[in-house]
């Protein structure tokens, strides 16, 4: 089960992710990545430190984005991933497409 918060902030859109993300609910994180790039959003940082687990279907949604935002020139963050899902990140070379950050200070610092 997964919590997906969403909280507008002065130049950019928090994305905050709890718990897990998986076949049966990854449709929630795509839903919400769509709606925050059809806003128009330029500055999108997802905080991942309350992610507990990510399964393919979940990579998948990131993954399928990645076009969109470059053609969109938007920023894409995710911040405060545990070495666990930092790992699957890493081993499907998403953190090469990806920019991943340490936490939200340096998130924002792109």
């Amino acid at each position: 089960m997964v919590k997906i918060e969403e909280k507008k902030e002065t130049g950019y859109l928090l994305i905050t992710l709890i718990g897990e993300i998986d076949a049966s609910n990854s449709l929630e994180l795509d839903q919400t990545i769509a709606r925050a790039l059809k806003s128009g959003e330029q500055h999108i940082v997802v905080d991942g430190s309350r992610l507990e687990y990510i399964s393919s279907a979940g990579l998948g949604v990131f993954m399928s984005y990645i076009e969109d935002m470059k053609a969109q020139n938007v920023k894409f963050v995710l911040f405060g991933l545990s070495d666990k899902v930092y790992s699957v990140f890493r081993i499907l070379g998403l953190d090469e497409l990806l920019m991943i950050k340490a936490d939200k200070s340096e998130a924002l610092e792109v």
